[in-house]
């Protein structure tokens, strides 16, 4: 199911639609790299087949629940799944938004859109009042897009990750409406 197409232009042409069987190959190849998992905390790498399998096998569950708990969307490039985007945690009023984007799409402006269009379906759609995201301290790249998209930092979660054995500290972005 198409949630959104982004014809080109300044960002490139992507679409936002539901994961669907037979995309495994394609997110497994894309999302297996050290550098993309690298600031993520649901993220494991090396990221397998069988990975992306259980995750397909997820999204496809949680698209048949009548009440939605997530919003779970690929994003696409000519076809291909490059990435993917998240409204997640969803309780009453709020949600976390999570997000990645395959490394040879990085800097082209397509994730700092694609986090507006999920925010705007956010407020409008599903009636949220906030969304937030807690970014990895060092992670420059995902706090740009947020602040591209209006979110704010509202503090410093000391030891907030564990990834690999090790701690990292994070920024907790939000936006409210």
């Amino acid at each position: 199911m198409l949630f959104a197409r982004f014809p080109e232009g300044k960002y490139g042409a992507f679409e936002l639609r539901r994961h669907k069987k037979g995309d495994e190959k394609e997110l497994a190849a894309n999302i297996n790299d050290k550098s993309v998992s690298k600031y993520t905390s649901r993220i494991p790498f090396p990221y397998s087949l069988s990975d992306a399998k259980s995750w397909i096998k997820h999204c496809s569950g949680e698209n048949k629940k009548r009440k939605i708990k997530e919003l779970n969307l690929a994003i696409t490039i000519k076809g291909e799944v490059a990435g993917g985007i998240s409204l997640f945690n969803l309780e009453g009023h709020k949600a976390e938004i999570g997000y990645w984007i395959a490394k040879k799409y990085w800097s082209r402006g397509i994730m700092t859109k694609a986090v507006g269009i999920v925010s705007r379906f956010g407020f409008s759609g599903l009636k949220l009042k906030r969304i937030y995201a807690p970014v990895f301290y060092h992670n420059d790249a995902s706090s740009k897009v947020l602040e591209n998209n209006g979110f704010v930092i509202e503090g410093i979660m000391k030891k907030h990750y564990l990834k690999n054995g090790k701690f990292y500290n994070a920024k907790m972005y939000a936006k409210v409406r």
